[in-house]
């Protein structure tokens, strides 16, 4: 026997009340075939993310169950004939936790390869900053420093003064 997780979508045309006991019809073949039912999870009307049916609403429900893969094969058949089951989904739930286990480190190499280049786009980026910044820095010092003349440049020599 196996672990598996059933998630099904039932019309919303139905009434919410009577969701467990339609659930509990489909459940008695996991009963009858020695299976076990270990939880069933309603989480009651929900918007759809695309139309099924002509319909944009749907019940949702969630049910983990031990079952042999010939009482899962069973279920879900009967699952599929019924007019009130949308949509069903049935997974190991070993295959779950792996699917879930993948999706979570591709997500975490994802984050680290963002970081990595932004970390190194940060790194070029403060590098010519700063190369900007002593350009800037030389380019206004030497604008900035005005040469002093010499006086003595500046004073004419007298050709009388007896002193030179």
């Amino acid at each position: 026997m196996h672990q598996y997780e059933l998630m099904v979508i039932l019309d919303p045309g139905i009434d919410e009340r009577t969701v467990a006991p339609s659930l509990d019809k489909f459940l008695s073949v996991i009963r009858q075939d020695g299976g076990t039912v270990d939880r069933v999870d309603i989480w009651g009307r929900r918007r759809l993310a695309y139309e099924i049916n002509k319909k944009s609403d749907g019940i949702y429900a969630i049910v983990d169950f031990t079952a042999t893969p010939a009482t899962t094969k069973e279920l879900s058949r009967q699952l599929n004939l019924s007019e009130t089951v949308m949509r069903t989904k049935v997974l190991r739930a070993e295959e779950a936790i792996a699917q879930l286990a993948a999706h979570t480190k591709e997500r975490e190499e994802r984050a680290a390869r963002k970081a990595a280049a932004r970390s190194a786009s940060d790194r070029v980026n403060a590098v010519s900053a700063a190369a900007e910044k002593t350009a800037a820095a030389e380019k206004t010092a030497t604008v900035a420093t005005p040469v002093e003349p010499a006086e003595a440049a500046i004073t004419p020599a007298d050709p009388l003064d007896s002193d030179a």
